[in-house]
This record gives C-alpha cells, sequence and structure tokens, in this order.
C-alpha cells in the first residue's frame, strides 16, 4: 500500500475511535502510561494542527507554541473533526517530493507522512483501549506499517519515542506484533 491511501486509512482508523469518545471518557487511562484519553486525543489533534504548516515549509520556530497547551476543550469530536479535515485537506495536496522541518532535523516529506501513519495507526489501538471500542485494526494497515518500521525499530528505539518492544510469540496474529513492536501489551 502507498503512503496516502495508507494514511487514510490510518486516519480513519483514528477517526472512528474519537467518534465514539464520550467527554465523560476523557480522564481514563489509555496503555500509554502518562497519557490519558485528553491528552492522547490532544496529542494527535496537536500533531493534526502543525500538518499543514510542516507541509508548506514551516520550521519549527515559524510554528512556534501555537500549539501547546490543551487544545480539546469540551469538544473532543468536533475539534478532532476540524485538526483532521485540515490535515487531509494538506497532505492531499502536498508534494511527496519535498522536505519537512521536525524535530530532528529536516526529513523527507514522505518520511513524515509514514511517520504520521504510524502514530494514527498504533494511537487508534491505544485510544480504542482507553474508551472500550473495538480494538481491531484494517489487517491491510497492520501489515502496511509492520513492514515498513519493522526495519527500522532500531533507530525509532534509539529515539525514545515509544517503550520498548514486548515479547510476543512468533505465531502471533500481526497486529499483536506491530503492537508489541511499538512498546503495547497486545
Amino acid at each position: 500500500m502507498e503512503l496516502l491511501p495508507a494514511h487514510r486509512l490510518a486516519m480513519r482508523e483514528f477517526d472512528q475511535r474519537v467518534q465514539r469518545t464520550e467527554v465523560d471518557q476523557l480522564d481514563d487511562p489509555t496503555p500509554c502510561s502518562e497519557w490519558n484519553v485528553r491528552d492522547l486525543l490532544n496529542h494527535l489533534v496537536s500533531e493534526q494542527l502543525w500538518v499543514p504548516w510542516l507541509l508548506e515549509g514551516h520550521t519549527l520556530a515559524e510554528v512556534g507554541d501555537r500549539f501547546d497547551g490543551d487544545q480539546i476543550g469540551e469538544s473532543p469530536r468536533e475539534t478532532w473533526n476540524e485538526a483532521s479535515g485540515t490535515a487531509r485537506s494538506a497532505w492531499d495536496a502536498a508534494s511527496l517530493d519535498g522536505r519537512v522541518h521536525v524535530t530532528g532535523g529536516t526529513i523527507p516529506t514522505e518520511e513524515y507522512g509514514w511517520q504520521m501513519t504510524m502514530d494514527l495507526a498504533v494511537h487508534a489501538w491505544d485510544l480504542a483501549r482507553g474508551i472500550g471500542a473495538d480494538e481491531a485494526l484494517e489487517p491491510e494497515l497492520v501489515e502496511t506499517v509492520h513492514a515498513v518500521f519493522e526495519p527500522r525499530m532500531d533507530a525509532i528505539q534509539g529515539a525514545g519515542i515509544f517503550a520498548p518492544p514486548k515479547p510476543v510469540s512468533d505465531s502471533a496474529d500481526p497486529q499483536s506484533k506491530l503492537l508489541a513492536m511499538l512498546g503495547r501489551q497486545p
């Protein structure tokens, strides 16, 4: 699967869980030990708000702190819908041949897209677990994200973005392997 279809699918997976999230669940825990549901939603909303700026070539300094703090308020669905819609439009108009500024420096736009795809996919599972929704991710998305990132895991782990991989049997299903690789206990 190519990047943009994978990204759209990952966005849809996360969106489905957001649409099931109730305001009274915002303080519920998630598999991300330091984040509750509000924190997780805020992380993904903030990431989507950054997308148009970064795809347009802005630096981190130019964007500044405009997306720091709570972006969710008391309307998680509406906030997500607006942020994700803007991000989707930016991706649809983007050239994947460019470069974007991220915390670690300047990287190819396509790499940034894959990182965002992985983040949406794994956090769709985290959100599902946090709100008690269906945790099954689209199998083709799972296989694609695993295939793209499994060879890169040493570098990703060195960056401290995810918890260390969890043990999983060789006979585990693809989703369990992906989640374990990204530090989740499926």
